[in-house]
């Protein structure tokens, strides 16, 4: 898969959520950040999800929307939204098509076994629809303060 950089057209999508509505990326007024997590429910996407849950407030403030994308079932996402109290969009990219397209996508090892899937990622895209941020491979634990700081978002 080809990474995106900063300055390239962010691919647009649109994605049900866990109520079954659908969610455009184009045409949004504000910057949004996209990441892509494997799992929903699951240790290291919990840890990351809970961070972009509690950062929220600070990340609307200075402008910015969340969405996360997984390739989990409407009702996989709706659970886990409702047990993590999350207040942002989840949504469903069951063939990973939009994953793919963000490059968000490839080899990765997981107890020592290579499996393809779904690469921890996230993006942010600015409201004229261009990548102004893009991370591959980031570390659940700890990346949403990481993020903050790149985006110059105080605590």
């Amino acid at each position: 898969m080809t990474e995106l950089q900063p300055g390239d057209a962010a691919p647009d999508f649109t994605l049900t959520d866990a109520a079954g509505t659908s969610v455009t990326l184009s045409g949004r007024d504000r910057s949004t950040v996209v990441y892509f997590y494997p799992k929903a429910a699951t240790p290291g996407c919990t840890t990351e999800a809970c961070d972009f849950r509690d950062n929220l407030a600070s990340l609307r403030g200075a402008g910015y929307d969340v969405i996360g994308i997984s390739p989990d079932s409407a009702d996989e996402i709706a659970a886990f939204a409702r047990d993590e109290h999350l207040t942002f969009p989840l949504l469903s990219d069951p063939d990973s098509a939009v994953a793919k397209a963000y490059g968000a996508w490839g080899e990765k090892e997981i107890g020592g076994k290579t499996v393809t899937g779904i690469l921890r990622s996230t993006f942010v895209i600015g409201p004229e629809g261009a990548i102004e941020v893009a991370q591959y491979r980031v570390d659940a634990t700890g990346h949403v303060a990481r993020l903050r700081r790149e985006l110059g978002i105080d605590a």
